[in-house]
C-alpha cells in the first residue's frame, strides 16, 4: 500500500487560511469552536503550526508547549510566518519518520499520519476563520476529497473536535467533512 502524501492537501489549506486575515478583522468575534474568540482560534492554529513543524523538524515540543500564547502586536503576521514554517517542515520530513506530536497521541505517529491531522484541522478551522469573517471558504475539490477520508476516520466523539452530525445523501464534500466534526455547515 502506498504511503498518502497530505503535503499538498495541508499546504492548500494553510495558504487558504492565511489568505483571510488579509485586512483589518475583529479579534472578539465568537467562533464556530464553542467559547472560543478569533482570538483564541488564531492563538490556537498558531501554536499548533509551530507545534507540528517542530515535530517534523525532530525538535522536543512537550505538551505544555501545545498551549496556545497571547497573540502578538500583529497576528496575521505571526499567523502567516508560522504557517510558512509548517508548510516549510512538512516538505523536507520523509513521510515514514516517526514524529512525536505530544498533544495528538501519546506515542509517535509516522509523519504522514501527522500532516494528515494537521491537513484536516487546517481544512476545517480555515472554514472557521471563514464563518467567523463572513467570507467565502473554498478549497479545490480535489483537496476536499483527500480531506474527507481523514475526517471520517476521526472518532465520532473526540476531544479535539465535536460530536460527528449526519450528513444529508446530498451534502457536498465539505459539507461532509463539517458535519463529520461537529460542525454546522451554514
Amino acid at each position: 500500500m502506498a504511503i498518502p502524501d497530505f503535503r499538498t492537501t495541508d499546504a492548500t489549506a494553510v495558504r487558504a487560511s492565511v489568505a483571510l486575515l488579509d485586512g483589518p478583522f475583529d479579534l472578539t468575534r465568537p467562533t464556530p469552536c464553542t467559547g472560543w474568540t478569533l482570538a483564541d482560534l488564531l492563538a490556537h492554529m498558531t501554536v499548533q503550526h509551530l507545534g507540528f513543524a517542530a515535530a517534523a523538524r525532530g525538535e522536543a515540543w512537550p505538551l505544555e508547549r501545545w498551549a496556545p500564547r497571547p497573540l502578538g502586536a500583529d497576528p496575521a503576521a505571526d499567523y502567516a510566518a508560522a504557517a510558512d514554517e509548517v508548510i516549510a517542515a512538512f516538505a523536507a520530513v520523509d513521510l515514514e519518520t516517526p514524529i512525536a506530536l505530544a498533544e495528538l497521541a501519546p506515542a509517535p505517529l509516522p509523519a504522514w499520519r501527522g500532516i494528515g491531522a494537521h491537513a484536516i484541522d487546517y481544512v476545517v478551522h480555515g472554514w472557521d476563520v471563514a464563518t467567523t469573517l463572513g467570507l467565502a471558504w473554498e478549497l479545490p475539490e480535489e483537496v476536499l476529497r483527500q480531506a474527507l477520508p481523514i475526517a471520517e476516520s476521526v472518532p465520532g466523539t473526540t476531544t479535539a473536535f465535536a460530536p460527528a452530525l449526519p450528513a444529508p445523501a446530498d451534502a457536498s464534500t465539505m459539507d461532509r467533512i463539517l458535519l463529520r466534526l461537529g460542525r454546522v455547515p451554514r
